[in-house]
């Protein structure tokens, strides 16, 4: 880490750099060049994805939908009623209805590991964010604080102005002063 973004370091964040990690290195830095830092994180995490993370990502979205319950719902009443009622004599599948059960449970096994994935991967997509969340923010920190500093050197200096305009204008007075003093009072 070069100096300035040491004494940035040091003046804004009232932190040793060598406490810094590499994130809040590339932070100072960027500060430092005015680059920004903010990317897209959809980008990156897509251009890693394989074919069997979005088949994951799409079976937990079709399988977390109402759509997808609500149709369930309606196979269960059909083959329900239709093993039940409608079918009495020749069902396939009579009460207590072994093969749905089956069915069911064959479903589960396989939806219930390929949502945990997507889910897995929903959670590394949020991890990243809140890097790129806390890069982001830690930045502007800087940024305001480096602002806030400019401010006050800003009125710092328009107060040291200010005085010496008032020095002169009081040395002007005194001499202007010692001018009426001097002439004689005329009556």
């Amino acid at each position: 880490m070069n100096k300035i973004v040491e004494d940035m370091a040091n003046r804004l964040l009232k932190r040793k750099p060598g406490g810094f990690g590499p994130l809040e290195s590339r932070v100072l830095q960027s500060t430092l060049e005015r680059t920004t830092i903010t990317r897209d994180t959809n980008k990156a995490v897509a251009f890693q994805e394989t074919y069997g993370d979005r088949v994951a990502d799409t079976i937990a979205r079709i399988g977390g939908s109402w759509s997808f319950i609500l149709g369930f719902l309606a196979f269960l009443a059909l083959w329900t009623a239709g093993n039940a009622w409608l079918l009495t004599r020749d069902a396939f599948d009579p009460y207590p209805f072994i093969f749905l059960n089956l069915v069911l449970s064959m479903v589960a096994a396989i939806q219930a590991p390929v949502i945990m994935m997507s889910q897995n991967r929903q959670t590394e997509r949020d991890r990243i964010d809140a890097a790129h969340d806390y890069e982001v923010n830690l930045k502007a920190e800087i940024e305001i604080m480096a602002l806030h500093e400019k401010l006050d050197e800003l009125r710092h200096s328009e107060i040291i102005g200010m005085r010496d305009e008032i020095l002169r204008m009081a040395e002007q007075i005194r001499r202007i002063d010692e001018k009426l003093s001097a002439r004689p009072v005329i009556e």
